[in-house]
């Protein structure tokens, strides 16, 4: 059911202070700003062929992201993401298995549109772990 890495989502107080950084010491392109208003965060991606990198800063003082730099004011690996072929199903298969999903239940979405859940860190050796579905 779960099917590659998709990205580890790093995040950062400053998105553009972290461009340049992995830019110049890294040699690495930060792509495309964008931002999802549903999840309250900015964003863009290292793309690395086999996975990505997701630099996040919060667009808004209630978002997830402002809350954990609130505790990590440098910023730091928030979670991994997981790719699936129907974040639905893998929800319904993991709840069968005993495994909590946060929000619950509510459908959301990432920046590109696609579904995504989260798998809360106690029932994923203490990692938050995002659920993505892949594009058809």
């Amino acid at each position: 059911m779960i099917t590659e890495l998709s990205h580890v989502s790093i995040d950062v107080p400053d998105l553009e202070a972290a461009a340049r950084l992995l830019s110049a010491k890294y040699g690495l392109e930060v792509g495309a700003r964008m931002e999802n208003a549903e999840q309250g965060v900015r964003l863009a991606y290292v793309e690395l062929g086999n996975g990505r990198i997701e630099l996040m800063e919060p667009s808004r003082p209630d978002s997830p992201v402002s809350k954990f730099l609130e505790r990590n004011p440098k910023g730091g690996i928030h979670r991994v993401c997981l790719g699936v072929d129907d974040v639905a199903k893998a929800v319904r298969a993991f709840g069968e298995n005993g495994v909590r999903v946060l929000g619950e239940g509510k459908p959301q979405h990432n920046v590109a549109g696609a579904p995504i859940a989260f798998i809360h860190p106690s029932d994923f050796l203490g990692a938050l772990v995002e659920l993505e579905q892949h594009k058809a």
